[in-house]
């Protein structure tokens, strides 16, 4: 395998629950009928504005979506300074360590941020700056090893699986993850595997024509693991590059939906015996600490190797990312900055911390 790195180069609208599929067996279910749908020959239909390239960096977009989370931080820490320079007793790191928690960054980041400014700085009068600092340099330490590309087949179709929650962004993020690699020269695949969702599933062909990928799909109801077996072999036999497979939206807590990921997984081995190569977690930025109980759930359940956080902008909780990254060990690969197609960007910590403490304690008014 290999490991691809982008250049520089989400909203879907919550869903009910599926309803839960019948257990079925390992191998694919070829009898089910799936159609697959070519991208068409006409010129694909023209885009809204709210899914035209975005022409603003991507510093900046992410600024933009880490505003409510950076308010945050720099109100409530900005707050603890009501004049310059602060004595550093035991007031002063209670009042730093919630503050720092309300991002959501978690208990054991506040904490080693705050037992780093006690460890130095106990009894000295600091400015905010210092204490900044502190910050800046305990997220990164956590958010660095968070930092991984794309694992790619090193022969063949790259076989991506993606699933999360319903609303959770999933449907659009694919699509974004689509145009990562379109805009790469590559040739893409989709398997609309979230069969039980008919708008799930017209919303991925939907993007499929817009955006000049194939997709295969289903009839209603069918079994996911016959779609994604039937998009794997399109992939192969075409001599595709990547193949995308969605999955049901589904909660960490619905034990035989998650049991399906284990058979569609299988199936999709059958076929290509190292793939998937990667299966992504879509996060929703706005979950906050109900995050963590997702990533542990779908780790378990569907061993997943990285996340994708969605709909980071407007997140006033974007700082979730700290503790879902340390805790479960698991990278996140990219970052959803808004709603066009080109609004997925591979995540770069150091980026991510400059968009989040850039402006953090300028004086208010």
């Amino acid at each position: 395998m290999a490991l691809f790195r982008f250049g520089r180069k989400d909203k879907d609208e919550p869903q009910p629950e599926a309803a839960a599929g019948e257990t079925a067996q390992d191998s694919p279910a070829p009898s089910v009928p799936v159609i697959v749908a070519p991208a068409s020959s006409e010129p694909a239909p023209s885009m809204p504005a709210s899914v035209a390239p975005s022409k603003p960096g991507f510093l900046d977009r992410l600024k933009s979506g880490l505003a409510k989370t950076a308010r945050v931080l720099s109100t409530d820490v900005r707050d603890i300074f009501k004049r310059e320079g602060r004595l550093v007793d035991d007031s002063f790191l209670e009042e730093l360590r919630a503050a720092l928690v309300k991002t959501d960054m978690g208990p054991a980041a506040a904490e080693a941020i705050v037992a780093d400014v006690r460890d130095r700085l106990r009894a000295r009068v600091v400015d905010p700056e210092v204490v900044l600092d502190s910050i800046r340099t305990q997220l990164l330490a956590r958010l660095k090893p968070a930092e991984a590309g794309i694992t790619t087949a090193t022969t063949g179709p790259t076989v991506i699986l993606v699933t999360g929650v319903n609303g959770s962004g999933k449907t659009t993020s694919i699509a974004k993850l689509a145009q990562v690699f379109l805009r790469d020269g590559k040739r893409v695949v989709l398997g609309a595997g979230d069969t039980f969702r008919a708008a799930a599933v017209e919303q991925l062909a939907m993007w499929a024509g817009r955006l000049g990928a194939e997709i295969v799909r289903g009839e209603p109801g069918c079994d996911p693991a016959s779609v994604a077996h039937r998009a794997v072999a399109k992939a192969v036999e075409g001599g595709f590059d990547v193949c995308i497979v969605d999955t049901a939206g589904r909660l960490q807590t619905q034990a035989n939906l998650m049991q399906e990921l284990g058979k569609i997984r299988r199936v999709i081995a059958k076929q290509i015996p190292d793939a998937p190569h990667e299966t992504l977690l879509v996060i929703d930025a706005t979950a906050g600490q109900n995050a963590l109980s997702q990533a542990k759930g779908f780790k378990e359940a569907a061993g997943c190797t990285g996340i994708v956080l969605s709909k980071l902008d407007g997140s006033a909780r974007g700082g979730v990312i700290v503790p879902v990254a340390e805790q479960f060990g698991l990278p996140v690969k990219f970052v959803g900055v808004g709603e066009s197609a080109d609004d997925l960007e591979p995540f770069r910590p150091e980026d991510f911390l400059a968009a989040l403490l850039e402006g953090s304690f300028a004086p208010a008014g």
